[in-house]
């Protein structure tokens, strides 16, 4: 629980005839201080004239209630900090809190320096306490209105954030998804990586802090939602996406971590998404897949569970290639189901070197080497999945063939 302010020193009022010459000088004085701003800060005159504008009006209500504050006949009255609502909403971001605090500063400096001019006679003291302690509770009010207007900027930010990332996940590239994108300061971003993974156990909202901070901290963009079990990150800026994904695991929940193609911007996102997630509904058929893991390498899972683009991909990758060469896609064949090069060659009648050359061919067209387990498993499955693929013209003009014997509208 935040520390209670402890109430403040009554305070003391002045007289009646320094009341009067202040009311009377209010005017003067919001003049002098946003004459004082305009000659003191450089970036005031560097806003344009509206906002110029608002700040003048913001300078003499600020004088106009030192003077309504100070002839209040209750001692105890609070000072508010309504005085900023002369302006609007969108100047807390046209200006910093810090600029804030100077115009405060200007404004009360003016009084101070008027104030022996204004005051009769034993109240300088008087009035040099209350502008002092009227400056303080302005402060704090600046600081209050700052701080409620970065609480809802910061609401506002997460619900675009979520919807930009829901749009990716769905491939909804649209005008929408581009605004809402282009007020993250995403319209820009380069290089776009999406990330699948569960949700931690101890809190999904400190874990979405934890990525955007280190995700800063690595250089790289990062929008983040999280989808019931599922945590989804948007990496923006990743030219090495597996490097950095491997610094944020941490914050996923228990589970194997995907992470998607690289693609040039965030609407194109929706392809490394549907990689990701692809993945990660993939992921548990490799028990041994390492933390992050591309979604590349699962290939082979994602077509076990019905991802047509892997199936295209892994076919392109393996299949295409050894079409000119059948005598590859042969030795393949014949080296997985044998079991070593010596049986291998047997099979395909030719010497085991020939083999070797073969292997290693395949391994130069295709990226995967067949003599390991894992590419080996790869290569089976890409092999087995063009046999069907030269296969299925035929059954499906077959099944075709037996519905219209069974239905004669077909």
């Amino acid at each position: 629980m935040a520390a209670s302010r402890q109430p403040a020193p009554r305070r003391r009022r002045p007289s009646a005839s320094t009341l009067q010459a202040l009311q009377a000088g209010a005017g003067a004085l919001g003049t002098a201080a946003v004459r004082r701003i305009e000659a003191s800060h450089e970036w005031f005159r560097a806003l344009p004239p509206d906002e110029r504008s608002w700040i003048g009006l913001i300078a003499q209500a600020g004088v106009a209630a030192f003077v309504g504050w100070l002839a209040d006949p209750d001692p105890e009255q609070p000072l508010t900090a309504d005085i900023f609502a002369t302006a609007p909403r969108e100047l807390a971001a046209a200006i910093t809190l810090s600029q804030t605090l100077e115009l405060v500063r200007s404004v009360v400096d003016v009084i101070e320096e008027q104030a022996g001019d204004l005051a009769r006679p034993g109240d300088e003291q008087i009035l040099r306490e209350s502008v002092l302690r009227y400056s303080r509770e302005i402060a704090f009010g600046a600081a209050e209105v700052y701080a409620r207007a970065a609480e809802a900027r910061g609401a506002w930010d997460a619900r675009l954030e979520a919807l930009v990332v829901d749009a990716v996940l769905r491939g909804e590239a649209d005008d929408s998804m581009q605004s809402r994108a282009t007020a993250l300061g995403w319209g820009s971003v380069a290089d776009v990586t999406v990330v699948a993974g569960r949700t931690p156990p101890t809190g999904a909202a400190g874990a979405v802090e934890a990525i955007r901070r280190d995700a800063a901290r690595e250089g790289v963009e990062a929008l983040a939602a999280v989808q019931r079990r599922r945590l989804v990150i948007v990496l923006g800026g990743t030219r090495e996406p597996l490097a950095v994904v491997a610094r944020l695991a941490e914050h996923f929940g228990p589970g194997p971590v995907v992470v998607g193609p690289t693609v040039p911007h965030l609407f194109a996102a929706g392809r490394s998404a549907r990689a990701a997630l692809n993945g990660l509904t993939a992921a548990p058929a490799w028990p041994g897949a390492p933390r992050p893991v591309s979604s590349d390498e699962l290939l082979p899972e994602r077509v076990l569970v019905g991802d047509e683009h892997a199936r295209r991909q892994l076919v392109a990758r393996i299949v295409t290639p050894l079409a000119a060469s059948p005598e590859l896609a042969e030795t393949a064949a014949a080296y997985l189901d044998a079991g070593g090069i010596e049986a291998a060659a047997r099979r395909v009648f030719v010497h085991a070197n020939t083999v070797r050359y073969r292997l290693a061919r395949i391994a130069e067209l295709t990226g995967y080497e067949v003599t390991t387990t894992r590419d080996g498993y790869a290569v089976r499955l890409a092999l087995a999945l063009g046999r069907l693929g030269r296969a299925e013209p035929a059954a499906w003009r077959s099944g075709l063939a037996a519905r219209a014997a069974e239905d004669p509208r077909l």
